[in-house]
């Protein structure tokens, strides 16, 4: 047991090495943007999934959740003049881009707002009651909920013929 306790006192990750590691994977899918033909990023699909630039709105919305988590109002993240109500993407991939390095910016912005007790507190990301948890474990699922958008992003470029950049090129 005293091993268990010295153990999970152990701070393994800062808020910055947070940070960073999810930037890592901002950078990461931004390749993979990249890497799309501008047709096939509004068009392609497999199985029903949706095609990879509504995908990206999606992982825009999410990341633009920073204003959320910092304490701010969850409303905010719809401030970007490229979302619509549905969240469609903007009409070309150079645009989108611009909005993905948008919200890169507006997320390295209001990181250092938020505070060691904020990242714990209970966060309802969007106003959804039903969903939530300690900011931090909020930022972990827009993390994850990124890679796992990404990985059908993979599928998609493999499915077009299209060698996905390396899934470590992170910097």
């Amino acid at each position: 047991m005293a091993n268990t306790t010295a153990i999970s006192a152990i701070s393994v990750i800062d808020a910055d090495m947070l940070l960073e590691h999810w930037q890592g994977h901002r950078r990461l899918t931004r390749k993979v943007i990249e890497a799309f033909p501008e047709k096939e990023l509004y068009t392609h699909s497999i199985g029903g999934m949706r095609p990879f630039a509504e995908l990206a709105m999606e992982m825009l919305k999410l990341a633009a959740g920073i204003h959320g988590v910092t304490g701010g109002a969850w409303d905010e993240c719809k401030h970007y003049s490229w979302y619509g109500e549905d969240y469609t993407p903007p009409a070309t991939k150079e645009e989108l881009l611009a909005a993905w390095d948008d919200v890169t910016a507006e997320l390295n912005d209001n990181w250092n707002k938020i505070t060691a007790e904020r990242f714990r507190e209970r966060v309802n990301p969007f106003g959804n009651e039903s969903w939530g948890g300690p900011a931090y474990s909020i930022i972990q699922y827009f993390i994850d909920n990124e890679i796992h958008h990404r990985g059908q992003g993979y599928v998609y470029l493999r499915s077009l013929g299209i060698t996905p950049p390396g899934f470590w090129e992170r910097w």
